[in-house]
């Protein structure tokens, strides 16, 4: 997954959850934030930030936040849509012979439907951007939809899908994500329970750079 113009600015402050404030060249601009997470431990003022501008008419700003550069120099995409993407560029070369995003299953739409040699696969990817000494966590922020998702998952897996939760890694250097039960201990109790019910968690490990978010390798957990 490629941005088609990437441009380096300096963070400034977060007013809220979707927009930012970033420094270009002396000028402040107003800039939308393309993750609603907290990313407290990224977005510090004065840390480098990149920003595409996609173009597109009538939006209230010229530019998305997509990437930060962390206080001990690992480069990080906080974008949340880019997951999705570097997924679906995975699956393509995964040889399924039908791939049908945004499935309705259950009370859910998951990620990713597919098919290859008679069997029916469910995988729902989530990004995380979350690093500590160089292992991943999820989720930054208490997050309902994700146990929701998990437990979709579940019950697909006990009816017979091959059910699998992914986990895109938008960094380099990281090759495993573990739950956050200190944000939120639902979520990885709910982790625990799809497990044992069948679901298989996937690392995508990717390569980042300002204008790149790219898979390097994938592999189950166990």
């Amino acid at each position: 997954m490629r941005y088609g113009n990437i441009t380096k600015a300096r963070f400034i402050a977060r007013p809220n959850r979707f927009t930012a404030d970033a420094e270009i060249d002396g000028i402040i601009e107003t800039v939308h934030v393309k993750n609603t997470g907290r990313c407290r431990e990224l977005l510090i003022p004065g840390c480098e930030v990149w920003l595409t501008a996609p173009g597109t008419e009538g939006r209230k700003t010229k530019y998305d936040l997509v990437a930060v550069r962390k206080s001990n120099g690992l480069l990080i995409n906080i974008d949340s849509q880019a997951p999705n993407k570097v997924a679906a560029e995975w699956l393509d070369t995964q040889g399924y012979s039908l791939i049908i995003p945004e499935y309705r299953y259950g009370n859910s739409r998951i990620d990713f439907y597919m098919e290859r040699d008679g069997g029916r696969y469910l995988m729902e990817v989530k990004g995380c951007t979350l690093e500590v000494d160089g292992t991943g966590y999820f989720p930054d922020a208490p997050t309902e939809r994700g146990v929701k998702h998990l437990r979709e998952l579940a019950k697909a897996a006990q009816e017979g899908y091959n059910a699998i939760l992914a986990f895109v890694i938008q960094m380099d250097g990281v090759c495993e994500v573990l739950p956050n039960t200190d944000m939120h201990e639902e979520f990885g109790t709910a982790l625990e329970e799809a497990r044992r019910a069948g679901v298989r968690v996937l690392f995508i490990m990717c390569h980042a750079e300002p204008d790149v978010l790219t898979c390097r390798e994938a592999r189950y957990d166990g």
